[in-house]
């Protein structure tokens, strides 16, 4: 019995100690424990739940697991305590109490609580546990009517830090600049790391003008000051957007966004200085603000749907894999066109939340085309601006295929010209991990960005896509045809795939097939469906002979 666990005690059907270990003993401190109550033992806070588990266990004769804190002359220390009832030699009942310290499992969880909540680099709370402070304030918030404030802060020329002097000066510099931030702020304040080189701060009761002021002069006076790290003198200074409840939101993933968006605005016009979220200065035009908010409710109430487009064989007609459109029904507008939300969303940060989903649903729904098709497919996915340029946008990439268990050969990754020549460096590293992932990287709507062809050499590409408007009006257009035969000649030469998008005629398909364009896309061979139609096409295998009429006209 002394081995049986870290503590062991005999008690009476009363609760009262028989026996106790010589550890037990030895644990709490008491020479003679006979006649005392196990429940004397244990922290007051866990005297309530002891005599139920005692009475349940005599009652029934099952054993009980409890968790509860055990004095010590010291401190008190967490036990699993197993209790269990037998008959004595006198057939009277009594109770077998065999304890475990928990001190290293409590511990371990702990930590690991911390770690799912705080920022690994800084301590700071992260993302997760931001999303609950917040949750709680507008709570506060609701109850007290007293307004509250939410600012994004972005240091200002980071990028710099680390590409001239390692990530390793660049961690350094964001420790500090979070220590200079917590230093900066009220105990009552949230900071939280949100990833990169981007800081979100809460702030309870600044909600007037001149307190926002205040408190936004400090957060940049105090990362205007030199950073003196490993010898290196470093100047950085940082951009802030605030958004006000509830003037400019009610819930956290608008008020949020809308700080984000006023930050960025921040940036643009000048850097190192403050912005409050306002329709003239950051986010859609006016008229479009109703149309925002009705956005953020539209992720909550699930309006957001994916489409699919097939892109088929020129030669046979067979379905390859289908481009993911993503659709917006709403419950009074109907089909809201997506022109008019992605630049909303793209504005406001929400485009990186409905990416993120939109990635991983098509991933997980091509293993359904596949169970249907009984053969190899791809799904491709467009990816925005914002999304390539956020630092998570390498973890969705593996959670949407580790998820769906796709091989990324599977996946291709439409990417806009424009998107790659913001910021060439930081593209080629991003392609460089995207092609490590064997994910395939397609040019959208090739020949309408850039000129400069450099890039094909530079970046990973596998995919052009071929413009709509090359395509529209052939084959009676010389110009648009020499434009098509370039590409289609650049691309062999390369080994690069090539879609020809926007294909509606006949003639038009057997232009480019002739010419050597292996893969379309267009309403000839089917507009955007839904993922039910897209099954019923594969099913029937209708793209063997064409889908018709009904089919490709299915509603945008």
């Amino acid at each position: 019995m002394e081995e049986a666990g870290d503590v062991v005690f005999r008690l009476n059907p009363l609760g009262q100690l028989l026996f106790a270990s010589q550890r037990a003993n030895a644990r709490v401190g008491g020479a003679a424990l006979a006649g005392t109550a196990l429940a004397n033992l244990l922290a007051d806070a866990d005297h309530a739940q002891l005599a139920p588990v005692l009475a349940a266990v005599l009652e029934t004769r099952a054993p009980r697991l409890l968790e509860a804190r055990l004095k010590t002359p010291d401190i008190e220390i967490w036990h699993e305590l197993r209790i269990s009832c037998y008959a004595n030699a006198d057939d009277t009942p009594e109770l077998l109490v065999v304890g475990r310290d928990m001190t290293v499992q409590h511990a371990t969880e702990e930590r690991l609580r911390h770690m799912a909540t705080h920022d690994a680099l800084t301590e700071l709370p992260n993302r997760l546990l931001l999303s609950d402070r917040m949750r709680m304030v507008i709570a506060n918030a609701r109850r007290s009517g007293q307004g509250f404030s939410v600012a994004t802060i972005g240091l200002d020329g980071f990028k710099k830090v680390n590409d001239g002097l390692g990530h390793p000066i660049g961690d350094a510099l964001l420790r500090t600049a979070a220590q200079r931030l917590r230093k900066t702020l009220r105990d009552s304040d949230t900071l939280a790391r949100v990833g990169g080189d981007e800081f979100v701060a809460i702030l309870p009761g600044t909600a007037t003008e001149a307190q926002i002021k205040l408190v936004t002069g400090r957060l940049i006076a105090t990362l205007q000051s030199p950073f003196e790290i490993d010898s290196h003198t470093i100047y950085v200074g940082a951009s802030v957007g605030v958004s006000v409840y509830p003037q400019h939101g009610e819930d956290d993933i608008r008020l949020l966004a809308l700080a984000d968006a006023a930050m960025s605005r921040a940036k643009e016009t000048g850097k190192a200085r403050a912005l409050v979220y306002s329709s003239a200065l950051a986010g859609p035009p006016q008229h479009d603000i109703s149309l925002e908010a009705a956005m953020f409710q539209a992720v909550r109430e699930g309006e957001f749907l994916l489409y699919y487009q097939p892109i088929v064989d020129a030669h046979t007609r067979e379905i390859q894999g289908f481009e993911t459109l993503m659709r917006w029904k709403h419950p009074t507008l109907g089909m809201v066109p997506p022109a008019r939300f992605i630049p909303i969303a793209e504005t406001n940060g929400l485009i990186n939340l409905l990416g993120a989903w939109a990635l991983k649903a098509a991933c997980v729904q091509l293993k359904q085309f596949e169970e249907v098709a009984k053969r190899s497919l791809y799904i491709s996915v467009n990816i925005s601006p914002r999304q390539f340029r956020n630092d998570k946008f390498l973890d969705v990439l593996d959670d949407a295929i580790a998820f769906s268990g796709l091989l990324g050969e599977q996946l291709v990754l439409e990417i806009t010209e424009g998107t790659l020549m913001i910021d060439p460096v930081h593209a080629e590293s991003i392609l460089s991990k995207m092609a490590e992932r064997k994910a395939r990287i397609a040019i959208d709507d090739f020949g309408t960005g850039y000129s400069s062809l450099a890039y094909l050499k530079r970046f990973p590409i596998s995919v052009l896509k071929i413009d709509r408007t090359f395509i529209r009006d052939l084959p009676g257009s010389q110009k648009d045809g020499a434009i098509c035969n370039a590409v289609l000649d650049l691309a062999k030469h390369l080994d690069l795939s090539v879609v020809a998008e926007g294909v509606e005629t006949e003639e038009q398909m057997q232009y480019l097939e002739e010419r050597g364009c292996q893969y379309i896309q267009g309403y000839l061979t089917g507009k955007p469906m839904a993922a039910n139609v897209a099954l019923a096409a594969l099913k029937e295998s209708i793209h063997a002979k064409m889908v018709p009429a009904d089919l490709r006209q299915v509603s945008q």
